[in-house]
């Protein structure tokens, strides 16, 4: 177990007279620290009192260190240095390096990864380092730099824009439903086990409820932790899923998927790229924001296109 570090006087303090002895002037050390001359004079005061020392003092119109300011001014500057050292590193390591993308498995296997193709790695500020998770990564706390998250568009302490808004319905493979009418549908349904995510469960219980013709009933439901596995079960055949047709599109065009009904219904929720509001003016996440709320106006074009 490490000991508890104390600092036994103000950093402030501190700070005032590494920069007064560095530029021998208590005007110049204010301009740097950006306060007044007094209160650098004022942090001085507080410094010695507590030390107990007299570390500068003034002859005629010049300041001078006494010999336990000269022994103690090396010291803070090599530290202070070290400090805006560390800092600026970790600054530019977030400003120039990739960007520290989070999102849901399902948005990235499904939505994301189609897209990739696209997606103008080379260029200089489109520099990616993309990971997944269930949960909502702490991005005030530089968990990541931006994150893509499933809601309804408010989250405190980040900047929240809407990508795409969500309408679900039933998917299966595509092979297996291309020629049944609807009375067919409703038999073959209920010999299905239906792969539903545990996030699902009210959108389900909605949608069959507003099912024109009355609900559907399958033979079996397995809950699922992700809309992602669900829609990997219908893909494969093993049954059929209960998805957003948004997140399913590419897998719809590519002939893996089809929408087994026409009934579908929208969800209070969406996705959305977010940011802590300090990385607004960043330009990765101009980059990242204009891409992918450009490939989102393509897919709603198209989907406006194909269901006037």
């Amino acid at each position: 177990m490490t000991g508890t570090m104390h600092l036994p006087v103000p950093l402030n303090a501190l700070r005032a007279f590494e920069a007064a002895a560095r530029h021998m002037s208590i005007k110049f050390a204010a301009e740097e620290i950006g306060v007044t001359p007094s209160a650098v004079s004022h942090q001085l005061r507080i410094l010695e009192d507590i030390l107990g020392v007299e570390l500068m003092r003034r002859v005629g119109p010049r300041l001078e260190l006494t010999e336990t300011g000269r022994q103690l001014s090396p010291d803070l500057t090599e530290g202070f240095t070290r400090i805006v050292g560390a800092v600026g590193t970790l600054r530019n390591d977030r400003k120039l390096g990739p960007l520290r993308l989070s999102m849901l498995p399902t948005f990235a296997v499904h939505w994301l990864s189609p897209r990739l193709a696209d997606y103008p790695f080379a260029r200089s500020g489109f520099e990616l380092l993309i990971s997944t998770t269930q949960t909502a990564v702490d991005l005030g706390a530089g968990v990541a730099d931006a994150a893509v998250r499933h809601g309804s568009g408010q989250w405190s302490g980040v900047v929240s824009e809407r990508l795409f808004d969500e309408n679900v319905t039933l998917l299966g493979r595509a092979a297996d439903w291309q020629v049944r009418n609807e009375v067919d549908i409703r038999k073959a349904i209920s010999g299905m086990n239906l792969f539903l995510s545990q996030h699902r469960r009210e959108d389900f219980r909605r949608w069959n409820e507003t099912l024109p013709g009355g609900p559907v009933e399958p033979a079996a439901i397995t809950i699922v932790d992700t809309s992602g596995l669900g829609l990997k079960a219908a893909i494969d055949g093993a049954g059929i899923a209960l998805a957003g047709v948004e997140i399913a599109g590419c897998d719809i065009d590519a002939g893996r998927l089809l929408p087994i009904l026409k009934h579908k219904i929208p969800v209070n929720a969406g996705y959305h790229l977010c940011y802590p509001p300090a990385l607004k003016r960043d330009r990765r996440i101009k980059n990242i924001r204009a891409w992918m709320q450009s490939q989102a106006a393509k897919m709603e074009h198209v989907s406006a296109h194909e269901h006037p």
